[in-house]
């Protein structure tokens, strides 16, 4: 082998090190969304993709402003509420074309639908899967799906929306369960835009606030949820502690279980008071709190709920 060739052989074995040392950094960086910092949900973003439930591009970019088909916003209920066919059985694998006119058996969505007609979402017959997918749509399916995951209390309150007649009216009442429940929310105007089109962004933000909600509900706070612990000194010794919480309405109640001193911390434990049985309650969303009081050289710490 001469030199030119010796040198040729050394420069393609370079140039690939290069290209694989490249590949290793940009592998090393994708997990991490490069394109979110200051969004709006960029802390739903970054939580939902902590879960694997979101995914970026190779080289790390969400790109959060993209708006979102139907294939991709089916994918993600499915995903993101671990959704499966294992609670059922068939005579026959159930294929897309089954239930759907528009979709493959083949395409890499056509699972997520056949998941998601078996679990009840209203998904049109002849739907088309690379259509954008509206902002009343999402909410409808994800309200359909949350009725059936989780034991949150629904309120009855009703939410007044500038352009309610543009919205699908057999929509309306999921929409309007998730307005109280704050997984969606009205603009400046009081105007909910049913019919544009959601960004990936808007979507992420949807869908973390209702795992939020389910995981609530399925903690030792049973429907209590968003608990806060706040402190006020009250006199030269003593600290006033404050428990809130969030409940689906005014039945429910907190009440201090125990305290337990540990070190300079002051850990309260807390108890969640049940509505009477038999009792009617009026489904509105109510604050409860608790109060107790500690020496003012203790630091305050919310601790755990207990029965």
């Amino acid at each position: 082998m001469n030199n030119t060739s010796k040198f040729a052989s050394k420069l393609t074995r370079l140039t690939l090190l290069m290209v694989i040392a490249f590949s290793l950094m940009v592998g090393g960086t994708a997990s991490a969304f490069q394109d979110v910092k200051g969004d709006p949900e960029q802390k739903a973003i970054e939580s939902l993709e902590k879960r694997g439930i979101l995914k970026g591009d190779p080289w790390g970019y969400f790109k959060p402003n993209e708006r979102i088909d139907n294939a991709s916003a089916i994918s993600l209920i499915v995903s993101a509420f671990d959704l499966n066919l294992d609670h059922l059985r068939f005579v026959k694998k159930p294929e897309a074309s089954d239930y759907y006119s528009k979709i493959k058996d083949n395409a890499w969505y056509a699972e997520a639908f056949v998941i998601a007609h078996h679990h009840g979402l209203d998904i049109p017959k002849d739907i088309d899967p690379s259509t954008k997918v509206t902002k009343e749509q999402f909410s409808h399916w994800l309200f359909q799906v949350l009725s059936t995951k989780s034991e949150f209390f629904w309120t009855l309150q009703y939410k007044d929306i500038k352009d309610d007649k543009q919205i699908n009216a057999s929509y309306m009442s999921s929409i309007q369960m998730l307005l109280n429940a704050g997984i969606v929310t009205l603009d400046k105007n009081k105007k909910f835009n049913p019919k544009q089109p959601l960004t990936r962004s808007e979507t992420a933000g949807m869908l973390d606030q209702a795992l939020r909600i389910i995981e609530a509900t399925r903690s030792v706070g049973g429907n209590l949820y968003d608990f806060v612990l706040n402190s006020e000194k009250i006199s030269g010794d003593i600290t006033k502690v404050t428990i809130s919480a969030m409940a689906p309405h005014p039945g429910y109640g907190l009440e201090v279980a125990s305290i337990v001193f540990d070190g300079d911390k002051a850990v309260i434990n807390y108890r969640i008071k049940q509505p009477e049985k038999g009792k009617f309650y009026p489904q509105v969303i109510t604050e409860v709190k608790t109060v107790t009081y500690i020496p003012d050289n203790y630091k305050p710490v919310l601790g755990e709920g207990t029965k």
